[in-house]
């Protein structure tokens, strides 16, 4: 009888270590992927664009590191790292480079066509830190830790970020929502200003520094939302970088109030604890424009069509508004400033005031209309309730 009961607590000691080395195993498994999805953007690119401006292209069939491999992806961080602490845009870090292809990298190190655009930048340092809390090693700390300066570098004395920095001629000058640049940014300093696990390594001095950016970039985006005869709405995908004003962009990217971007903004402002007056109003104004700027029995459908060529690619659908009655709300991307007309454009800049309009080429490679609103729509009832009860902007 003994030896029975012996052998049940055996087993039983055994199924409980078994089990917890499973979880352990498990937890260890989940903590060495580190995710490169941020890279997607980019990554695209490198493969499916052709750019004279690449460092290096891809070779045929590039064979790409599995996520678990976190030490080669951040190695090839490394490799693209500029000297200023910043990297270019649009290459796969999940890549398994040559030995020419690494070569050459390396060797343009002090090309310093650094961004922000395409995921870029603060992506990288975001990785570095995570594999640096995992390894601990000083190589990718040190590289993090550029990276941070260079951002710091980049700001502007009003507090935005240019696309470029070192500054280049154009558009690139302009403060930048568009593909969701500023807010990669700041989301980033978010991080280290919150004491997240990762970014523990951050020194004094370093944090200090970072949090008076934090702060100085939450101050641009509100002055940077657009007023009109007194009433706040949202805001443009890009500003002047001295007026803070809508700005143009790419030559079908006007000047207008742009509910695609502003939506990323407006769930940011929500999430800031015990906000002062000036975010409140922000919010408030926000999705009071959002609310007021729905478009109802309205949906886009893509369908097939005769194949076409354009300077940019091979298209083979289009794309057409359609009425319907059962469609849930949606918007497009740009208002008109002041006449809050929906806006459209082409690459010769016109305004125009339907995608019938547009050409097809533009008309089906690019996202005019959006459901992004509706996330901070959803959102605001708590958001409203907790802080600022005393007026709820969407009660008739």
């Amino acid at each position: 009888m003994k030896l029975i009961r012996n052998s049940k607590i055996a087993a039983l000691s055994l199924c409980v270590f078994t089990f917890l080395h499973t979880n352990a195993q498990t937890s260890k498994e989940e903590k060495s992927t580190i995710s490169t999805k941020p890279f997607t953007d980019g990554t695209n690119h490198w493969y499916h664009i052709k750019d004279a401006t690449n460092i290096v292209n891809p070779v045929p069939d590039q064979p790409q590191y599995a996520e678990t491999d976190y030490t080669k992806i951040a190695d090839n961080i490394l490799y693209f790292q500029r000297n200023n602490g910043g990297w270019p845009k649009n290459y796969d870090m999940k890549a398994i480079l040559t030995p020419k292809q690494i070569d050459t990298v390396i060797k343009t190190k002090s090309i310093l066509h650094t961004t922000f655009d395409n995921e870029t930048t603060y992506t990288h340092v975001n990785y570095l830190a995570q594999v640096y809390t995992l390894t601990k090693e000083a190589k990718y700390k040190d590289g993090c830790l550029k990276g941070i300066d260079f951002i710091l570098k980049a700001q502007y004395n009003n507090g935005g970020w240019p696309q470029y920095f070192p500054l280049e001629k154009g558009y690139s000058r302009h403060i930048t929502f568009n593909d969701g640049a500023y807010m990669g940014i700041i989301d980033l300093l978010k991080k280290i200003v919150n004491n997240d696990p990762d970014f523990a390594f951050i020194d004094a001095k370093t944090r200090k520094k970072v949090t008076a950016s934090y702060e100085k970039g939450i101050d641009c985006i509100l002055k940077m939302q657009i007023n009109e005869e007194g009433k706040l709405t949202a805001w443009c995908q890009q500003h002047d970088e001295v007026t803070l004003l809508p700005a143009w962009a790419r030559k079908f990217e006007p000047p207008s109030i742009c509910n695609a971007e502003s939506v990323d903004v407006v769930l940011f402002l929500m999430e800031i604890d015990r906000p002062n007056k000036k975010v409140i109003a922000s919010i408030q104004g926000a999705v009071k424009w959002f609310s007021d700027s729905k478009i109802y029995n309205t949906r886009v459908e893509s369908f097939k069509a005769e194949e076409m060529e354009s300077k940019y690619k091979k298209i083979t659908n289009d794309v057409r508004v359609v009425t319907d009655s059962t469609a849930p709300p949606i918007w497009t991307r740009y208002y008109e400033l002041k006449t809050h007309k929906p806006l459209f454009s082409d690459r010769d800049s016109e305004f125009l005031y339907s995608l019938a309009e547009v050409s097809r080429e533009r008309r089906t490679g690019y996202a005019w209309y959006t459901d992004k609103p509706e996330k901070a729509l959803t959102k605001y009832a708590a958001w409203q309730k907790k802080w600022a009860p005393e007026m709820d902007v969407l009660k008739k």
